[in-house]
């Protein structure tokens, strides 16, 4: 009789004390909608030059802004700047010689670029939104490379 009293009183004040508040919001990054993975290709002067589908990854800085975007080929060429955006417009802003953060030698320059929501199918047949970046690389100068692809859905149908 005695334990029924003690887990009687236990229960009591358990279950009084439980936070019956709501769920914390879970909020996403400001530039949530120009970040993701990419499978693209590289082009020169619209011309696949034969390096088949790389991944490219796009996120936020620290600063969690509305402007400054992460954009980072896995060493490809190797790039890997932080870039200027428009999220409004979801373009990329021109910019001359950013800092290369795997190479301090190479700078690269942003000419151009976008990205479209539910432009692209991939091969699976699935919607998803299309990237489009144009670069010139301090190294080669005078060249215009061209990243073009698509969001990476997860669906097996669409990795490479």
């Amino acid at each position: 009789m005695k334990y029924v009293k003690y887990i009687s009183i236990f229960l009591v004040f358990g279950l009084l004390s439980c936070d019956a508040g709501s769920e914390p919001d879970i909020e996403g990054t400001k530039l949530q909608a120009m970040a993701g993975e990419w499978w693209i290709n590289v082009l020169v002067d619209g011309e696949d030059i034969g390096q088949g589908f790389n991944l490219l990854t796009t996120s936020n800085t620290a600063a969690n802004n509305e402007t400054d975007l992460i954009l980072d080929d896995h060493e490809l060429w190797p790039a890997k700047v932080v870039t200027k955006v428009n999220l409004g417009s979801m373009t990329f802003t021109a910019a001359p010689n950013l800092t290369n953060l795997y190479d301090s030698d190479i700078k690269v320059s942003v000419i151009e670029g976008k990205i479209l929501k539910g432009a692209a199918t991939t091969p699976g047949g699935n919607k998803t939104d299309s990237i489009y970046v144009k670069f010139e690389f301090s190294d080669d100068a005078g060249t215009q490379y061209e990243y073009a692809g698509y969001r990476r859905t997860g669906f097996r149908e669409d990795e490479h």
